[in-house]
């Protein structure tokens, strides 16, 4: 027998201070216009948020305690208190320690106690892998409501006293194209008012062979002296392979569904860059699809990106009108999407 319809029931976001612009990083880092103009048209991001004083260095915000402002936004977006919640699932790429695990900290702050917690390593599919975890938990009757998280603080892998003229694209391409932020949904067997119901939702690893395309690293006393980056991306690679790897992604979620392209009302497009959502929404053709973006203004903020389109996708999506929204992870290639039904999915 199939299980029961699961649906989100809210999100929510949390962003670490004010924008900052293109002009505004240029000018931190000695750069001339040129180097403003070629983050305009080359990569198309306007701005970010950082958890991170550019002038000192110094973190303004932790990962905790980002995500729980978008916890409480979403618990309370949904009406729900601590202790209507049956699990907690926290994807990210950048915890703030190894051990506590963040999830548990977030939990600790939001007063959730006595249920599973989940921490899931990952970048940008985690948010969709969380998701997915918190899907599996409910569809096995081990809880009603799920309260899942997600989000990175990148800046804290970056170097402000470095000379940007000198790094090689990998190491430069990280200043521009990431900002920091997090994000929450709670997910439930029941329905809410506004809320949205899955239709499908997959996440999968084909990097089988294939280098990464993206690198975090964790240094510890043994390496921390390192000449190995921080951060590397290859753009090629992904400029490469994220277009193919997200018509995939829509085509699986389509044959799943049984929807074809001009039932699709809102789209949730990868956010690497916003010259790259830009290009691949284009090839997507979606007759008839609107777009849900965030990336311009806030940047790729990781595991965040996904929960800030939810947030905006759950207050456009009417009754009965359909949503599919895609996430690729390059540091090993994972693909990953999931499609929303609004008012419940009354209709099919």
């Amino acid at each position: 027998m199939p299980g029961p319809d699961i649906h989100v029931l809210s999100a929510g976001s949390a962003l670490p201070g004010p924008a900052v612009d293109n002009a505004t990083l240029a000018q931190r880092f000695g750069m001339d216009t040129l180097w403003q103009q070629w983050i305009e048209v080359f990569i198309g991001t306007r701005a970010r948020h950082l958890a991170l004083d550019l002038e000192s260095g110094q973190l303004t915000s932790t990962l905790a305690e980002l995500v729980e402002q978008a916890g409480r936004q979403a618990l309370a977006a949904a009406g729900l208190g601590p202790g209507d919640i049956d699990a907690v699932v926290l994807g990210t790429a950048t915890p703030d320690q190894l051990m506590p695990a963040t999830v548990n900290i977030v939990a600790d702050r939001l007063g959730i106690n006595d249920v599973r917690t989940y921490q899931l390593q990952s970048g940008c599919s985690g948010a969709v892998q969380a998701l997915d975890v918190a899907r599996q938990i409910l569809l096995a009757g081990s809880g009603r409501r799920v309260l899942v998280l997600g989000g990175d603080v990148i800046a804290r892998f970056y170097d402000v006293t470095a000379d940007l003229r000198k790094l090689p694209p990998a190491q430069l391409v990280n200043y521009v194209l990431f900002g920091d932020a997090a994000g929450a949904a709670v997910l439930s067997t029941e329905p809410g008012p506004g809320s949205a119901v899955v239709r499908a939702l997959f996440t999968r690893l084909v990097g089988l062979g294939r280098p990464p395309g993206a690198t975090l690293e964790w240094f510890g006393p043994t390496d921390r002296d390192s000449t190995r980056p921080a951060a590397t991306e290859d753009y090629k690679a992904i400029e490469q392979h994220v277009p193919a790897m997200t018509g995939e992604v829509l085509e699986e979620l389509l044959t799943a569904t049984g929807w074809s392209p001009g039932e699709v009302d809102l789209l949730l497009p990868p956010q690497l860059s916003g010259r790259m959502t830009r290009l691949i929404t284009e090839k997507l053709a979606l007759p008839r699809a609107g777009e849900v973006t965030v990336v311009d203004e806030a940047g790729n903020c990781g595991n965040a990106i996904v929960f800030l389109q939810l947030e905006r996708a759950l207050a456009k999506l009417g009754a009965g009108e359909r949503a599919v929204g895609v996430s690729i992870e390059s540091s090993k290639w994972i693909k990953a999407g999931f499609a929303l039904q609004g008012g419940g999915g009354e209709s099919r």
